[in-house]
């Protein structure tokens, strides 16, 4: 690599917003690699979102706890022609997000989230009702597919919770494409590996398994420097045994990823 010359090759592991980053990046001098590792796609039977945002028109939750912004915007498309009457309820119920990006999409409907943990992580969430009686709370909970234990830990305090995963991944999409991209990682082809999402890792580490290529990514990754959005994404990859190199300082959004990123160039 020659940073000074801006020939700094990143992988660009996005998904919604992959050409808005890889353009950002690009824009700095970069070499932009994409690769797209998740799809979000419509549920194939909504009937359950269906169903809990009936439930929460027809007796609105304590509290609402939105993880993503495209939970949001999905629960929203899945309102249909109720939507109006969603936003008027949800303004009417205390939001919580997890991060910018669910901060984001209230913003986009003219509301703002009630609290913000400064920890934008499912136990920040935890920690800021640390102190608050949780007993025979409602609170509607916005999760997307994969693990997770906050409604069991939120369970656990004595409220009563209401889980809603409104899209799925197309996690099959792009198999071949992922592999290449950890090859190329294997072969020290790539200087900085870019997360923005938690599911793009654990995605990169599913086609690793499913294709025989884990000793491939773990080399790749000890040699090539890892970009984190922000503490969501670094905690996801210190789960798999490796650490951030790179994260905006207070601000997890794409841009301030961006200069966090241009200003490690030349190392």
């Amino acid at each position: 690599m020659d940073g000074a010359t801006g020939s700094l090759k990143i992988l660009v592991p996005e998904s919604r917003e992959l050409d808005l980053f890889a353009g950002m990046l690009e824009a700095e001098g970069a070499t932009a690699l994409r690769c797209p590792l998740v799809r979000i796609l419509d549920l194939e039977d909504a009937a359950a979102a269906r169903e809990w945002i009936a439930l929460f028109l027809r007796q609105p939750f304590d509290d609402l706890i939105l993880l993503t912004g495209d939970g949001l915007r999905k629960l929203l498309a899945l309102s249909g022609a109720r939507s109006d009457v969603f936003i008027a309820v949800l303004g009417n119920t205390r939001t919580i997000v997890r991060g910018p990006k669910p901060a984001r999409a209230l913003r986009e409907i003219g509301l703002s989230p009630d609290l913000a943990p400064r920890n934008p992580t499912s136990q920040g969430i935890l920690d800021a009702l640390a102190q608050e009686n949780l007993q025979t709370r409602r609170i509607g909970l916005q999760l997307y597919p994969g693990k997770g234990t906050l409604a069991e830990d939120l369970r656990a305090r004595g409220a009563e919770v209401f889980p809603v995963t409104p899209y799925r991944y197309a996690s099959q999409a792009e198999n071949a494409r992922v592999a290449d991209a950890i090859h190329a990682l294997a072969q020290g082809e790539i200087d900085v590996i870019a997360f923005t999402a938690s599911p793009q890792i654990e995605r990169l580490f599913a086609v690793a398994r499913e294709a025989g290529l884990e000793k491939e990514l773990a080399a790749g990754l000890a040699r090539t420097r890892i970009a984190a959005i922000g503490p969501v994404v670094a905690e996801t990859l210190k789960a798999y045994g490796f650490a951030a190199h790179i994260q905006p300082e207070n601000n997890f959004h794409l841009r301030p990823l961006v200069r966090a990123i241009m200003a490690r160039r030349g190392e």
